[in-house]
């Protein structure tokens, strides 16, 4: 009997340069790094600047300081979505060629209170095949974006942290593949890259779980095995909303490392020793938290944190 290897463990954290990281960020590059070393598994890193209107100069480097002040070291160099133009017109025109994109006129005014797309551009002269190859090949901006046709079918995934999912496919809706000032979607790139860089989990924040059964039906039509999935809770503030760099969340403090690796390990359904707690430098934390971690303690549910 032949013996199956398994793959050896690929996770990533993937900021985007729009602001310092917070105790959020903090929260899931964490995560994202125990579940990789505690597996004696790869940690890389990807900057998502892959929309220039939302990010903010310099703060690439801000976010990669932080992550060596708090000693989450990444493995290999650090990835650039922009960099990365190519990869995704191959992955788009190889979605094409199987007719699975529309060009789609819809403004967000008309859209305004309607999920999931209603569809109106799916059957329309937007998808006659001279116009999306002229679409795929332009250089500038086109009156239309270009969308992908999602089945009916059920998506179903099992999360590490929120159990067995379900989604419907006829409420998940056709999706932006790539806008109409040809900047890429969030959903093309990171599976993209992920695909590339042989990411074999995926470890993020809640808000992006409605996500990955838009991301798994690419995989699908990519003809590629997704990875596994673990979404971890959102860190609330007080009004009860996600922090955030645009809700303005405060920027970690470096000089405060060891206590906020503390309390993003409680946070995250970990005990470390009192003497840790107490006592413990940036490299002793980490070290106790790599032997001890346990997604399974991980409560689900987002918590607000002062």
């Amino acid at each position: 009997m032949t013996e199956q290897k398994t793959s050896p463990y690929i996770g990533r954290f993937a900021p985007t340069p729009s602001g310092p990281l917070h105790f959020g960020s903090l929260v899931a590059a964490l995560g994202s790094w125990l579940q990789a070393k505690s597996q004696q598994g790869q940690w890389l890193v990807r900057i998502e600047d892959i929309d220039p209107p939302r990010e903010a100069v310099g703060a690439a480097g801000v976010i990669l300081q932080t992550l060596e002040d708090f000693g989450l070291h990444w493995d290999g160099s650090v990835s650039y979505q922009s960099q990365n133009q190519q990869r995704y017109l191959n992955r788009l025109q190889q979605l094409a060629a199987k007719d699975l994109l529309y060009l789609c006129q819809c403004t967000r005014k008309q859209l305004s209170g309607q999920h999931p797309y209603p569809g109106y551009c799916r059957e329309r002269i937007c998808r006659n095949p001279q116009q999306q190859t002229l679409a795929l090949d332009s250089k500038q901006s086109t009156a239309c974006s270009l969308r992908m046709c999602v089945s009916q079918q059920k998506i179903e995934f099992n999360d590490a942290v929120q159990g067995h999912q379900v989604w419907d496919g006829a409420q998940l809706g056709d999706f932006i593949i790539r806008r109409k000032d040809l900047l890429w979607s969030y959903q093309l790139a990171v599976v993209s890259d992920d695909i590339a860089e042989g990411i074999t989990e995926v470890v993020r924040g809640l808000d992006l779980l409605d996500s990955t059964p838009w991301q798994i039906h690419l995989y699908q039509q990519l003809e590629v095995a997704a990875p596994k999935w673990a979404h971890l809770p959102l860190v609330l503030g007080n009004d009860g909303k996600k922090l955030s760099k645009q809700n303005l969340a405060p920027a970690i403090n470096s000089q405060q490392r060891c206590q906020l690796l503390i309390k993003a390990l409680q946070f995250l359904g970990q005990n470390p020793d009192k003497e840790i707690c107490r006592e413990g430098s940036v490299t002793n934390i980490l070290q106790w938290a790599t032997s001890h971690w346990n997604i399974q303690n991980i409560q689900p549910e987002s918590t607000i944190i002062n």
